[in-house]
């Protein structure tokens, strides 16, 4: 019976891995989306002088 409850857990704990790593992978392609966004070049300024 013990082991019935242990291989259990070794489920949950399976999936919460996976759910982790899944939302480790949203987090990463989110940020790297907004340091692309960030890093875009600003748009040439006109300048008085010219």
């Amino acid at each position: 019976m013990h082991f019935a409850y242990a291989h259990r857990m070794a489920e949950t704990q399976d999936e919460k891995k996976a759910r982790l790593a899944q939302a480790l992978r949203d987090n990463l392609r989110r940020r790297k989306a907004q340091a692309r966004e960030g890093a875009a070049p600003p748009p040439p300024a006109d300048t008085p002088g010219d």
